[in-house]
């Protein structure tokens, strides 16, 4: 990320009441030096961290660039020692007892961590983290590096390391090799861990480390805890991580992928109208979410109408049947079934004529070698006219800019999510748009099938926009 980009993500994480932020490791770069210290002069409420190792030039650059604290990572199995240092366990603690010294001179916090802990010997690890103490270490953290602990291991682990060093905070600080990284941090949290190092939608080294939002909402929610972040926030941290990022979120993300209160089966939607308890653990406002029902093939009778109702649509109970069958029939084809499919499968169904609020009436885009991607629309909306203009990485995105820029002169839609699929092969291949939208705390899909990759997208647009403008959809 640029430096621009992590103070974004680190204004967003103050705002969520996060303890401390690491912002990077400042001697890797003169980039992340400038973000560490472009993030270190804002006087956020958390405490800025930078990283470093057992190494002068390190604790000099996290000092230089104003972070209060650091976390000084240091190995200490043999396998690392040996390995990757080249070097014996009296060096090893040699280095621990100056480096910590060091950065103490500078009046920086200091966060002692041993890297691989996890695989290192326990009596050995025990005497790293005294001589960290005995020299002024603030806090101490056993890495899982690589993600090995299992969460009786960890509990175990941070047991024994917790209640030797009582007046010290413990962090755990786990890995997601074996997608064990949030089970095995709540278990150091249970044997006395009091600080948990995590990352927004899991991101980092390999296959990534414990998820922040998880690991909130488990404590909160599962354990009981008092946890101070403010968890309302953690869907739109995550959503603002994976645009900075371009990491997308999986659907099936726990907590803040798209499908983590999604309800199809008609099982589950019917218990949820009853109660959202039956199949809802987390009620969804709590961490920034909306419940969503949709139609497909697993859909009961109850849910549609749900939806239907919703979109302001009361449908006789002859023409609800066969509704139901259509969408039944339309799933079982493979075809995923939109907010707009459902609407115009009911409309027909009903007799309604389709109701269409917003249309296209001019779309130019200009593109080319060595020329900014350039769109310009114009759309009608009932008797008014708009117009935008935008630029983007491409024809497809400067479209989309533009119509974008030309609702909101309407009103406040936002693009949720943009999924593109080609669906036949060749150059001149149809490609499937889908798009998700929302408005307030109303919540649409639709999509478009085309050649034209640009148009198809423009259509999925409008096709959404026309819902919401028209004061449907499902929240």
């Amino acid at each position: 990320m640029k430096p621009e980009e992590k103070l974004k993500i680190a204004l967003a994480l103050d705002e969520l009441n996060v303890d401390v932020i690491e912002v990077g490791f400042p001697a890797a770069s003169e980039g992340e030096f400038s973000a560490a210290k472009m993030i270190a002069d804002q006087g956020l409420k958390a405490e800025v961290c930078g990283m470093g190792r057992g190494v002068i030039a390190d604790i000099d650059s996290v000092a230089k660039a104003g972070c209060k604290s650091i976390h000084l990572v240091i190995p200490s199995s043999d396998l690392h020692i040996r390995y990757k240092l080249g070097k014996s366990r009296e060096d090893v603690l040699s280095i621990v007892e100056k480096c910590v010294r060091y950065a103490k001179s500078y009046g920086l916090i200091v966060e002692l961590s041993a890297e691989d802990a996890s695989r290192s010997d326990e009596a050995f690890l025990e005497e790293f983290f005294r001589k960290g103490v005995n020299n002024g270490a603030d806090r101490l953290c056993i890495c899982d590096t690589v993600g090995v602990l299992t969460p009786s291991k960890a509990y175990k682990l941070f047991s024994n390391i917790a209640g030797r060093f009582p007046e010290k905070i413990v962090s755990v600080h786990c890995h997601d090799d074996f997608g064990l990284a949030v089970a095995n941090s709540i278990a150091a949290v249970e044997a006395g861990a009091r600080q948990v190092h995590a990352t927004v939608n899991g991101l980092g080294e390999r296959a990534g480390n414990a998820a922040l939002e998880e690991i909130a909402v488990t404590l909160k929610i599962l354990y009981g805890y008092e946890v101070k972040l403010n968890l309302a926030k953690i869907y739109e941290v995550s959503q603002l991580v994976s645009r900075i990022t371009g990491v997308s979120i999986p659907p099936n993300k726990a907590i803040v992928g798209d499908n983590a209160f999604t309800h199809e089966s008609g099982i589950h939607t019917h218990g949820i109208l009853k109660n959202p308890l039956t199949y809802e653990p987390i009620p969804p406002e709590i961490v920034g979410r909306r419940r969503r029902l949709v139609a497909g093939k697993h859909a009961g009778r109850h849910g549609i109408e749900a939806i239907l109702k919703d979109m302001g649509l009361n449908p006789t109970k002859e023409q609800l049947e066969e509704i139901f069958q259509r969408v039944k029939t339309m799933g079982d084809k493979g075809r995923k079934v939109t907010d707009t499919d459902l609407r115009v499968i009911a409309e027909n169904v009903m007799g309604i004529p389709k109701a269409r609020f917003v249309t296209l009436e001019e779309l130019v885009v200009v593109t080319g070698d060595k020329i900014t991607p350039t769109a310009s629309i114009k759309l009608r909306f009932k008797d008014r006219v708009v117009q935008a203009a935008a630029i983007g990485v491409g024809p497809v995105d400067a479209a989309m800019n533009a119509a974008k820029a030309a609702l909101n002169l309407l009103e406040p839609i936002k693009l949720d999510r943009y999924e593109v699929e080609a669906i036949s092969g060749g150059t001149d291949a149809i490609v499937e748009v889908s798009v998700v939208l929302s408005k307030g705390d109303r919540t649409v899909t639709s999509y478009s099938a085309r050649e034209d990759i640009v148009i198809a997208s423009i259509e999925a647009l409008l096709e959404g926009a026309n819902l919401l403008l028209g004061g449907v959809g499902n929240g």
